[in-house]
């Protein structure tokens, strides 16, 4: 049980963390902060927050659970903001969607309260936006990863762990620039060819018509090319050396199908579309996961 929560960004994925911990009866009272006022004052109508705090330093005061769900962007000013009430015992956490530039802004601006400190990313999130869309269930049955600091108090750690799994999620332990390069691979690089491929799309003559004609496989491949133009610009930004490395990963894979069709090498072509096939065919989500798509506050992750 935790006494009060200081939500930082009452979005879809701080409104989410904040139901769940009520529903599962973790906490007392959410305070609640955004640079929105309306945003701010739904969330009070919606019951996910119950107080209003006119500023992020004000949301933590008092608060012995932390959590900032906002664009990774805007983390090291956030941090910079609330350190002075943070509580020297309190759990502070993020949800974004990267973690290497985090676990430096935490590193240049949290002084003595790094140790309490638990950088998060939950894999979760919603083609919609916004507070309206918060639920409690977001992150029943989706992976959380935790990558703390070696700085970060094992206590903190462990109370961070015990968090997420009474919140219904599957926590997973990562060093943060191993984070990194994987959600590179499978998530910031997808919502890269997504949104290039829509643009291609959009930028040929005929393309709005074609569009017309499109089915399920441009549905399903296109689906997270909807995704927050904001959050998505701060997420290839604070990952790009690990984006470009998996971009030039795909443009191999690329140029490999592409050479087997200009040599009508129908055998190699078949060879490489059954490979992706069976890799395809033997995954699986992880049970009752939300596949990830871009938050609304931060990463989706939030993604």
């Amino acid at each position: 049980m935790f006494e009060q929560l200081g939500l930082i960004g009452c979005g879809l994925m701080g409104g989410s963390f904040a139901l769940a911990l009520k529903r599962a009866g973790l906490v007392r009272r959410v305070v609640g902060y955004s640079k929105s006022p309306l945003t701010l004052s739904r969330a009070r109508a919606l019951g996910v927050i119950d107080v209003e705090a006119p500023s992020a330093l004000l949301a933590v005061s008092g608060a012995d659970l932390v959590l900032l769900a906002l664009p990774v962007a805007a983390t090291e000013d956030t941090f910079k903001a609330v350190r002075h009430l943070l509580g020297a015992q309190a759990l502070l956490m993020d949800v974004g969607s990267t973690k290497a530039d985090v676990v430096a802004a935490a590193r240049r601006t949290l002084g003595a309260h790094l140790p309490q400190f638990v950088p998060a990313h939950p894999i979760a999130g919603k083609e919609v936006a916004g507070i309206e869309h918060a639920d409690a269930d977001l992150y029943r049955g989706c992976q959380v990863i935790l990558t703390p600091l070696p700085e970060t108090a094992p206590q903190q750690s462990a109370r961070a762990q015990q968090l997420w799994q009474a919140l219904g999620a599957q926590v997973r332990l990562m060093d943060a620039q191993d984070h990194d390069a994987a959600y590179a691979a499978v998530s910031h690089l997808p919502h890269l060819l997504a949104f290039a491929a829509v643009n291609a799309l959009g930028q040929q003559r005929a393309g709005r018509q074609w569009l017309e004609l499109a089915g399920p496989g441009f549905r399903d491949f296109s689906r997270i090319a909807a995704s927050d133009p904001v959050i998505w610009r701060d997420i290839l930004q604070a990952n790009a050396a690990e984006v470009l490395a998996q971009s030039r990963q795909f443009r191999a894979a690329l140029d490999a199908l592409e050479a087997a069709m200009q040599h009508s090498d129908g055998s190699a072509l078949q060879k490489l579309i059954a490979h992706a096939s069976a890799l395809r065919s033997q995954w699986q989500p992880a049970s009752g996961c939300t596949p990830p798509v871009a938050p609304s506050t931060a990463p989706p992750h939030r993604p």
